[in-house]
């Protein structure tokens, strides 16, 4: 395709003709003599690719974006799985046989590093875990970043890859605040609790995490939305929350314990029928729990 208004100046040579630009070609030639001035032109327009599997995602001229989650961080190429040379010609059929070999070699040697085995298996695990727990790409992103700065200090060395994925991912919900507790992980990932805690608590003194304390507002919402509370109990619920944290009646008390009583305590107050068991079910702590830390938050606040 001929584009004669992408050149509008004249022809160097002759003087009298205008250059014009072939896109196919890439060639710039003059429109009266023939003169080429630029045989080689760089595409400005996109590609009209998707680089997704199925080739319907959104058309972008790059490629994927680069993430900690696979183990190569996307930076990896492949040989294009369609059997044709530059030109756009079939290949021969010798010529498919050793193309086919090179693909297969290229891809036993992408994970040929034990290192690049070891990532594919956590990060697959990672996948699993975050479909499960249903968290965001950031927490994910921060999990993987935590993992591979724990194999880099060689602390996945005789331990499971399993345990310390799951380690890093709590580690990660605890960093940015993602209400996620001990025992979401424990059940999604399938591994015993003690296992997890033994490994985080490597993490945090081998990396020197600084993890912030978390805040049991945040779970409300994670229990209310459970039972089907209504939005004025779970409104009280955070206001006894409050109350609570500025006369220091929360510290060292669990968060998700403390926000189940406090969910208790609300729809006592407002007539709400929902019983202890109810709210300890949703928050996944006992029952005792919640009676004790309703006492704490009657004794604390004026109700």
């Amino acid at each position: 395709m001929v584009n004669q208004g992408a050149a509008k100046d004249a022809c160097p040579r002759c003087v009298k003709g205008k250059m014009v630009t072939d896109n196919e070609s890439g060639e710039m030639f003059c429109s009266k003599c023939g003169f080429v001035m630029s045989e080689k032109l760089q595409e400005s327009g996109p590609e009209w690719r998707s680089f997704t599997q199925d080739e319907h995602g959104d058309r972008a001229r790059a490629g994927a974006p680069t993430s900690l989650t696979m183990h190569d961080m996307g930076l990896a190429t492949v040989i294009n799985p369609v059997n044709k040379d530059a030109s756009g010609k079939p290949l021969t059929a010798s010529m498919k046989n050793t193309i086919e070999r090179l693909r297969t070699w290229d891809s036993r040697s992408q994970v040929h590093e034990p290192v690049d085995r070891n990532f594919r298996q956590a990060f697959s695990e990672l996948n699993r875990l975050k479909d499960k727990l249903a968290i965001s790409e950031s927490v994910v992103e921060k999990a993987a970043y935590i993992y591979r700065k724990a194999l880099d200090k060689g602390l996945v060395r005789g331990r499971s890859i399993s345990a310390l994925m799951a380690s890093a991912l709590y580690a990660a919900c605890r960093d940015t605040e993602t209400p996620r507790n001990l025992k979401d992980v424990e059940i999604a990932a399938n591994i015993k609790r003690k296992d997890i805690a033994r490994c985080y608590r490597l993490l945090v003194k081998e990396l020197d995490l600084k993890m912030p304390v978390t805040d049991s507002v945040q779970c409300v919402a994670r229990i209310a939305s459970k039972i089907g509370i209504a939005e004025k109990t779970k409104r009280y619920a955070i206001k006894v929350l409050k109350i609570a944290q500025d006369n220091e009646a929360s510290a060292g008390k669990d968060p998700m314990g403390l926000a189940a009583a406090a969910l208790y305590l609300s729809c006592v107050k407002n007539g709400e029928d929902k019983t202890q068991r109810d709210i300890a079910e949703a928050a996944n702590v006992t029952e005792v729990t919640i009676r004790n830390r309703y006492k704490g938050l009657k004794e604390s606040i004026d109700v």
